[in-house]
């Protein structure tokens, strides 16, 4: 077997929660600011955010949600958002956390499939969360710093001062959805030891110090933004600086005010910060090193920045199924448009999709991750998992890469069907699925297609049904009701069939090769 393992000193990784992780980071500076409302500028410190987790944690165990209840987060990047999260693992439950753009049917989904006992949101979000937990076994809505209901100060209790009992090699504190290498999204089951193994290995090569300052405007329930700001971030002693939502202006902004020193972001934004006009108008002097994940970044993007704002350009790889860290660039040791090199404990190969065989240096073929960030598995889902895990450990990751002798990974192509729009996946067969619920088509298929804003956009080719004459204008409005924005197709393209093979997988190049 060829492998590949890291190239960094070895790390421990301590039998805790990861909220006991986070609280090396908090505990110890009780006055200092530990994340920030960036809109409107409301701090709050690592003493009131210790407080509030064991309140929280407190309160619903007074309740009866925890230990071992499940409760989901629908909410935008806010102090509170890592309040909500570890109370909860504090008391020994789960977090399923959804995505705030999804429509109501695609919440009920989740939370259905989560089994969440309990929905956290925010009053702009109230009505959607009312009408997707209807007939799921949700029992409480509970909103953040709502004026009526059941809201976040009242499920406060008394303070919890030590984590529930929980194993954490084995406890479940988080369910992202992903939809890993194809279908719909699917409950990726992360444990505490997942959490903080990769907390662990991105400390050990991030170079981050309690003087570093982020704004996250990387969504909290995305796996990027959870582990490597609200987690990593906080356990490091750094301030965090958030945003609801992406805004170049407000990003810009808040960076000057803070005086930013790392920036998170994906390709997209990348793009922005290369080229736009608008960086020219603040002062961006602060930024050490700007740091892109979510999909690849092209080596003269990176360079463009770096030379724009006098600061490191580097990127990473991961996978909500890896916790999200596999591969990290160090700030000494930079080979741009590489997605650097194995963090700490992780192996992994490059095998060749047809053969299974490992592959030497330079040589193109699937990506497979092993080590401790690596999940348990897809929950209500055996059959996926099988397919994702081996028997022994290892990841398949559906991605295609080079590795070269130095250690340095490269993603060149992707085996599976997944649509990375602005950093977020899109399912083709969920979008497919929505659109053949029209009583006008007959079958339809979805493929990506590169895009400069976005990496890449979501294309329909559908067949529509005998003695239909359904136009894009109506399958727009149709997918409109139960799909989030980024997930609807950009464009319709109306064909007499779609090619497939023997066993009816759709040929998907045959359709690019349309474009």
């Amino acid at each position: 077997m060829q492998g590949y393992r890291n190239r960094h000193p070895a790390v421990e990784i301590a039998p805790i929660s990861i909220t006991e992780k986070l609280m090396e980071g908090l505990v110890g500076r009780p006055d200092g600011v530990a994340i920030i409302d960036g809109p409107s500028g409301q701090a709050m410190t690592a003493g009131e955010m210790v407080d509030r987790i064991q309140r929280l944690a407190g309160g619903l165990t007074e309740r009866g949600v925890l230990p071992g209840g499940t409760v989901a987060i629908l909410a935008p990047n806010m102090p509170d958002y890592p309040v909500v999260f570890h109370g909860v693992a504090w008391g020994g439950g789960t977090v399923t956390t959804i995505n705030p753009s999804y429509t109501a049917p695609e919440i009920a989904y989740q939370l259905q499939d989560a089994a969440a006992v309990m929905l956290v949101t925010v009053p702009a979000f109230a009505d959607v969360a009312r009408q997707a937990a209807e007939g799921t076994g949700v029992r409480d809505i509970v909103v953040i710093g709502g004026e009526a209901g059941l809201t976040l100060a009242d499920v406060m209790g008394q303070p919890m001062r030590a984590q529930a009992p929980i194993d954490p090699a084995t406890h479940i504190v988080v369910l992202p959805y992903s939809s890993g290498t194809t279908g719909r999204p699917k409950g990726v089951m992360l444990t505490h030891r997942n959490l903080v193994a990769n907390v662990t290995q991105a400390g050990a090569v991030s170079g981050l110090t309690p003087d570093d300052v982020a704004i996250a405007f990387l969504p909290f329930f995305h796996i990027y933004g959870m582990t490597v700001l609200m987690n990593l971030f906080l356990q490091q002693g750094a301030r965090l600086v958030t945003m609801p939502r992406f805004d170049l202006e407000m990003f810009l902004r808040l960076t000057a005010t803070h005086r930013a020193t790392r920036l998170y972001i994906v390709p997209p934004v990348a793009l922005a910060l290369a080229k736009h006009p608008m960086v020219d108008q603040y002062d961006v002097s602060s930024v050490v090193e700007i740091f892109s994940g979510a999909a690849p970044l092209g080596a003269e993007t990176e360079k463009a920045m770096e030379a724009r704002f006098g600061a490191r350009a580097v990127q990473g790889y991961g996978m909500t199924e890896l916790s999200p860290i596999s591969h990290m660039t160090v700030a000494d040791h930079v080979r741009h448009g590489a997605s650097g090199q194995a963090v700490p404990l992780t192996e992994c190969r490059i095998v060749a999709p047809d053969t299974l065989e490992d592959l030497p240096p330079g040589v193109e073929g699937e990506l497979w991750i092993r080590g401790p960030q690596v999940m348990q598995g897809y929950l209500n889902n055996p059959t996926a998992t099988a397919e994702t895990l081996t028997a022994d450990g290892w990841l398949r990751t559906g991605d295609l890469a080079i590795i070269d002798d130095d250690g340095f990974m490269f993603i060149r192509d992707r085996l599976k069907e997944l649509i990375k729009v602005k950093g977020f996946q899109v399912a083709p067969a969920e979008v497919e699925a929505a659109l053949c619920t029209h009583p006008g088509i007959a079958d339809a298929a979805v493929i990506g297609r590169p895009d400069a804003e976005a990496g890449e956009v979501p294309v329909a080719f559908v067949v529509r049904a005998q003695g239909s004459d359904v136009d894009e204008a109506a399958l727009g409005a149709h997918v409109a009701g139960c799909l989030a924005s980024y997930k609807r197709p950009s464009a319709y393209v109306f064909v007499q069939s779609v090619p497939k093979s023997a066993s009816g997988k759709i040929l998907r190049r045959e359709l690019r090769a349309r474009l």
